[in-house]
């Protein structure tokens, strides 16, 4: 099952359930994994994972923020630190990580080393981009489901998203990042008029 609460949080659930960039969240306490893309607030919120985090939660985050997932109570041994071009199997789920920056904006920078990931659960394979733009060194990705921001502003804009999509050829695309911080309706159909007939596009937002 995947759903989308708001913004960019996002949850794939099967025999466990994975969390990416949670936010806004009920007290649950259920999350298997989750999984942190940058530091920016609205992908990660301290208040948010202590209300979905158990003693057994495992965290992946970039290094700016390790410190921060220890003082949340994580063990040490639950959390571990990424920037791009990693790869890790945790049994039930292998991912990589991949680059998420702005080519020319200043607000996602390279030099930060934020990252997407590229998780493959349960015979499926999702890429989940971060605030990024349509890197190029990221299209060589095979991927069924990808999660692309259309907001503008901070990531891609629509017309970007789609073209990028077009390019990376997914089975289906979520678009994300828009409705709360930028990003509206008119972007969102913008959008899905400029993607590929063969590509679904699926609206979880």
């Amino acid at each position: 099952m995947i759903s989308v609460n708001i913004q960019s949080s996002i949850l794939i659930s099967g025999n466990v359930k994975i969390y990416f960039d949670p936010i806004k969240m009920d007290k649950k306490y259920d999350a298997d994994y989750i999984f942190i893309t940058h530091s920016h607030y609205d992908h990660f919120s301290k208040e948010d994972i202590l209300n979905i985090k158990n003693d057994k939660t495992v965290i992946v985050c970039p290094y700016d923020v390790y410190d921060n997932c220890l003082e949340m109570g994580f063990k040490e041994s639950n959390v571990f630190k990424v920037k791009p071009y990693e790869e890790y199997n945790f049994r039930v789920i292998k991912f990589k990580t991949v680059p998420a920056y702005n080519v020319s904006k200043p607000f996602h920078p390279k030099e930060n080393n934020w990252v997407g990931y590229v998780i493959e659960f349960e015979g499926q394979t999702y890429y989940i981009a971060g605030d990024t733009d349509g890197l190029d060194e990221n299209l060589s990705i095979n991927v069924d489901t990808a999660f692309i921001p259309i907001g503008g502003t901070y990531t891609m804009d629509a017309l970007e998203a789609s073209e990028f999509v077009n390019k990376l050829k997914p089975k289906a695309v979520v678009p994300i990042h828009y409705g709360m911080v930028v990003g509206d309706e008119k972007d969102l159909n913008k959008f899905i008029e400029n993607v590929d007939s063969s590509i679904k596009v699926d609206v979880l937002l």
